[in-house]
């Protein structure tokens, strides 16, 4: 989608902040013992009463309200029975829509007690968003985003999984551009435009390069196995460089 009037910019911030509040209420609830499907009742409720609906249940019968992936598995969890314990590595991707408009937000979380090199990996997943996020802008190209995760992976010891990126959002849940990499991609020669949406998430690993299929039609996991997070927001590329959509009670 590219934004191209007030409205659209409004419905966007909308959906932006629900599902970003969402996350964080659901973060706020997360504790051993629970499953991940009660925390995912609890990220159903918060959408529901937004007026929001569910976007992976929405567009492709996902049996869950969210995405809730525990260690070794990296994305798309269906939530179930498995209870989170403590020690636990947990990803919630949180995606919805609303008045046509829709929005795409994660993070990983660390269950206590965490070990030196887990608290590193969330805190160094977040720098890695944010340093693609800071390549957003109208006219800049969108090889920049991946070159300038790629850096900061291999400066801090890292690697990236080379098969899961971002994507354009907002008339849909997954529209144009597809597959923006978050590593360096020698041939990606797209040009972000003015007013463009779509996504940054990359996953940071301790040693995964790919994403494989499990045992259910949905859960992804690391290969080779190893812990990995993600972190994403919605972004709108603007003049003035990125405009973020999904900070949680703007």
């Amino acid at each position: 989608m590219t934004v191209s009037n007030d409205d659209d910019l409004a419905g966007l911030k909308q959906i932006g902040r629900i599902v970003a509040d969402t996350l964080e209420v659901m973060s706020r609830a997360l504790e051993p013992g629970m499953t991940t499907r009660e925390l995912d009742r609890i990220g159903r409720t918060f959408l529901e009463t937004a007026g929001a609906r569910p976007a992976p249940e929405l567009v492709y019968a996902f049996p869950g309200a969210t995405c809730i992936s525990v260690n070794e598995e990296i994305a798309h969890g269906i939530p179930g029975e498995r209870a989170i314990r403590p020690g636990d590595l947990v990803n919630i991707d949180v995606s919805a829509e609303k008045d046509g408009y829709f929005s795409d937000t994660g993070a990983s979380f660390a269950m206590p007690p965490v070990t030196r090199a887990v608290e590193r990996l969330c805190r160094d997943g977040r720098r890695a968003m944010w340093t693609g996020l800071r390549e957003v802008g109208a006219g800049k190209p969108l090889a920049g985003i991946g070159r300038a995760v790629g850096a900061f992976a291999r400066k801090n010891g890292y690697t990236l999984v080379r098969n899961l990126a971002s994507h354009g959002v907002g008339w849909s849940l997954h529209e144009e551009p597809t597959e923006i990499a978050t590593w360096p991609d020698a041939s990606e020669r797209r040009i972000m435009a003015e007013g463009l949406v779509f996504t940054v998430e990359p996953f940071l690993s301790l040693g995964a390069t790919l994403a494989e299929d499990g045992g259910d039609p949905w859960t992804l996991y690391s290969q080779p196995r190893a812990l990995t997070v993600q972190y994403e927001h919605t972004v709108v590329a603007t003049r003035n460089g990125p405009l973020v959509l999904t900070m949680p009670g703007q």
